[in-house]
């Protein structure tokens, strides 16, 4: 049932276009495994082994503080409607840090220039593997539209207000390891 790819191919793009979540997964050698469920609003695709994302603020920074440790990343993306398929993208991942050039560059180039208020990082995958499978395990679900506290909780709390929180929230991972979130 699996099939294995070397990069994206058109029909691969098509799937990706027509999902609306996606998730990241990734382990320090300890510790423990992370696996994050994300819009796919923010996610781009770069060419055929390079995607994007614009990481936006949450409870945690999980994925930053492995990235920095081990750059292992995986993203999977799985049909919750219309035809069944998984596809996982297999690669090493790393973030992109807010106030560097990079990140000005990438935010010009794939969001028109603008964050939404919360973007905390980037991140980018060079993935070498793309792996496909059935997916007749997964349910079928109807997508009805984007959450609105993301945005309204980062207006309540407003600029200093976020960053206060990154201070607070996402400076180290759950076990320890820091995420190089406020060393910028």
């Amino acid at each position: 049932m699996a099939k294995q790819f070397p990069r994206l191919e058109s029909h691969h793009h098509r799937f990706i276009a027509e999902q609306h979540m996606f998730f990241t997964a990734t382990a320090a050698p300890n510790g423990r495994v992370n696996m994050s469920p994300r819009s796919t609003d923010m996610f781009r695709v770069l060419d055929d082994n390079t995607v994007l994302y614009l990481d936006r603020t949450g409870s945690g920074n999980e994925t930053a503080a492995h990235l920095a440790i081990n750059p292992r990343l995986t993203i999977m993306f799985c049909a919750l409607a219309g035809p069944p398929l998984i596809m996982r993208l297999y690669g090493h991942g790393r973030v992109i840090h807010r106030k560097s050039t990079e990140f000005a560059a990438l935010l010009a180039q794939h969001y028109g220039g603008q964050a939404p208020l919360g973007a905390r990082q980037m991140v980018m995958l060079d993935f070498d593997l793309v792996q496909t499978s059935c997916g007749y395990g997964v349910p079928l679900f109807e997508y009805q539209d984007e959450r609105p506290q993301m945005d309204a909780w980062a207006r309540a709390k407003g600029v200093d207000g976020i960053e206060d929180y990154w201070r607070q929230k996402n400076q180290t991972s759950m076990d320890g390891f820091p995420t190089g979130l406020m060393d910028q």
